[in-house]
This record gives C-alpha cells, structure tokens and sequence, in this order.
C-alpha cells in the first residue's frame, strides 16, 4: 500500500501541473454537454415544400393547408409547373415536391379514388425518410377525414370509430433531451478515460521517466494501479459534473437510485481505463497512442447505439454491438434515469462491463515490459 500512495502522490501532482488535461476534464464535458443535445436531434422539422397544384380547387387547397399547419414543413413553392420546382430540388432548394393533378376535387368526389405525386431528394437519406413519412401521414389523415364526411353525408348518422390513444411510457413528452443527455454523458466519460490514459504511460515513455520507474522495485500491478486509480477518480468527478449540468440545464433527474447509478458508473470506468491503458503499453508516442485510441472510440460510439439502435443493425453489426462496453454504458444510463430500473435489472450489464474490466486490465499487466 505504501508503495501506491507514493506512486498516486506522483500521478496526482503531474496532472494537476498539467493544465491542458484539467481543462479537458472540466471544461470540455460541460461545453458539450450544451452544445450536443441540441444538434443530436431525431425529430425533422423545417422541411422545404414545393406545391404544384394543378387543381387549384378547395380541397387541394385543404390538403395544402393541412400539411403547413403541421409544424414539419416550409413552404417555398406555390406553383402549376413541376419542371420549376424540380429545379428548386436541384439546387437544393427543395425537399420535398407534392403535385396534385388536374381535377383532384371532382375524381375524389366521384371515383372515390385519386394519386398525388411525391418526389423526394434523397441524397439527404434521413430527412427524406422521414420528410415521406410525414407527409404520407398528412395525406392519409385528410383522406380519412373525407371518407368520414362523405359516409356521415351518406347516412345521416355518425359511424362507430376506434380511437388510439398512445402513452408514451418512461417519456411521456417526447422530450429528445431526456432521451439524449445520458447517451452523451456515457460517451463523453467514455473518451476522457481512454484517451487520458492512452497517452499516460506514453508520456513517461518519451521524456524518459519510465526507465527509472523499471529499474525501482515496484511490481507491474503496481505500476499499473498507479497510473488507473487517479483517472479512475478524476472520471467519476467529471460524471459529477456531467450529471450536475444535466440537472441544472435539462432538468434530468435520475428515476433510479444514483448509488447504483455510481456504483456502475465506477465499474464502467475501470473497463475504458484499462483499454487506454492498454493501448499505451504498445505504443511508443503519444501520436501513436492518440490515433489508436480514437480508432477504438469512434468504433464504440458508431456502435454503441446512441445514434442508430443497436437492434436495427445486421447480424454482424449487432455482435460487435454486443463485445462493445459502450453499448452497455449507454442502455444502463437510460435504463436507471429514465425507467427507474433496479439492481436486477442492470445485473447481466454488470457482469459484463466486470468482464471487459478484468480482461483490459489483465492484458495491460501482462503487456507491460518491466526491466530491471
């Protein structure tokens, strides 16, 4: 023990000198923490409409009203020539182009029956999935309601309907931020742990202070504690701090107990700490260890289901999703802040974040070369 007192003496008062790294872990979470969830956002809105109306009649008119009245388009071209609003979609201008044809009013009246045309710009592929699939919405919910005016018309007497009310569960709003916040807050502790520890042992290696470490007699595990402990310690402050802003800020408020919210917390990190660790046993410089950490990272993060869900991904996708601890980060920081969930709940999640902890920190110690 007296020997990793002297060894946490040495690696606290080198990172406090470092003030580089003190502002990395204090000022960059909470800058991102504001910034992020505002962008990282899976609602569309402010779609750009082109109309071409070739009717000009009163329920064209209806129809056109009803899709800008949704919040989710902007229109910005009222016209009866499509060659003109495909140019808007060429010059990017438009996303969107809805052509209602030539008498729309009296076929739908008389027929029962009629097609619009929807030509989406599909080099942006989201916006135009879900910019079809709102409009498709709008369009069917105004056919529904004319089909209910005419049999009402028809019968004189209201027809039974079925009425959905949906409830949201664990996030009754909707509320992006809710949802977002803690994905974010686990990715951020994510890259401080590995990249801060990645470039440790690195930099002992090129200014030469590691050779005096190996010639002491100071065993590798030692060594090793030495340099996780103090970083192990620094990332759940900035969790802390992460978990202040979003209480400050957003108004998140953890559902589920904030001790066992730790205690994973905890556990997750010594699982990052040890790759970042691990990564710097094999390299030689900081570039090196700089440019494996962030291959390892961004792998983690694409994969890690906060942006795409793990379950909408291939087979192969979901298996890297599965040896990813970042994934499990992620699902147990919403699983206890939104839902409320309990020790049983996060237990299979626990043991494997313990098992990828075990398994990186075993292979840092191993791996260290110590020569006397």
């Amino acid at each position: 023990m007296r020997t990793i007192r002297f060894l946490l003496q040495k690696e606290f008062t080198q990172i406090f000198r470092n003030k580089p790294i003190m502002g990395m872990m204090m000022i960059v979470p909470i800058v991102q923490l504001l910034i992020l969830p505002l962008a990282a956002n899976y609602e569309v809105k402010n779609i750009n409409l082109a109309v071409v109306d070739h009717d000009h009649s009163t329920y064209s008119q209806k129809l056109v009203s009803n899709i800008t009245a949704s919040g989710y388009f902007r229109l910005i071209s009222f016209g009866n020539s499509y060659s003109k609003a495909y140019q808007l979609i060429e010059s990017d201008q438009a996303d969107l182009i809805l052509e209602i044809p030539p008498d729309f009013e009296r076929n739908l009246i008389r027929d029962n029956k009629q097609k619009v045309l929807i030509a989406v710009n599909a080099i942006n592929g989201t916006k135009a999935n879900l910019g079809g699939a709102y409009l498709n919405t709008i369009i069917r919910n105004y056919n529904e309601d004319i089909r209910m005016q005419f049999v009402q018309n028809e019968k004189k007497s209201p027809i039974p309907l079925i009425e959905i009310k949906p409830v949201n569960w664990f996030n009754p709003l909707m509320n992006y931020n809710l949802f977002m916040v803690p994905g974010i807050l686990a990715i951020l502790v994510t890259m401080i742990g590995s990249y801060l520890t990645a470039l440790n042992i690195v930099k002992e290696k090129e200014v030469g202070t590691i050779e005096q470490i190996n010639v002491t007699p100071i065993k590798k595990h030692h060594f090793i504690l030495g340099k996780l402990i103090p970083f192990w310690v620094l990332g759940l402050l900035v969790f802390s701090l992460g978990l202040s802003i979003s209480f400050i800020v957003y108004g998140i408020i953890p559902l589920g107990s904030l001790l066992l919210l730790y205690e994973f917390v905890a556990l997750y990190l010594l699982s990052v700490l040890g790759l970042g660790l691990l990564i710097s046993t094999y390299c030689e410089t900081q570039q090196q260890a700089m440019f494996i950490a962030f291959f390892f990272v961004m792998i983690f993060i694409l994969m890690g289901g906060l942006f795409t869900s793990v379950e909408s991904m291939p087979p192969w996708a979901k298996i890297v999703a599965k040896l990813n601890p970042v994934t499990y980060m992620i699902e147990v920081m919403r699983m206890i802040v939104l839902k409320g969930s309990g020790f049983n709940d996060i237990l299979p999640h626990l043991v494997k974040v313990l098992l990828f902890a075990l398994f990186f920190n075993s292979w840092a110690v191993w791996n260290y070369k110590k020569t006397s």
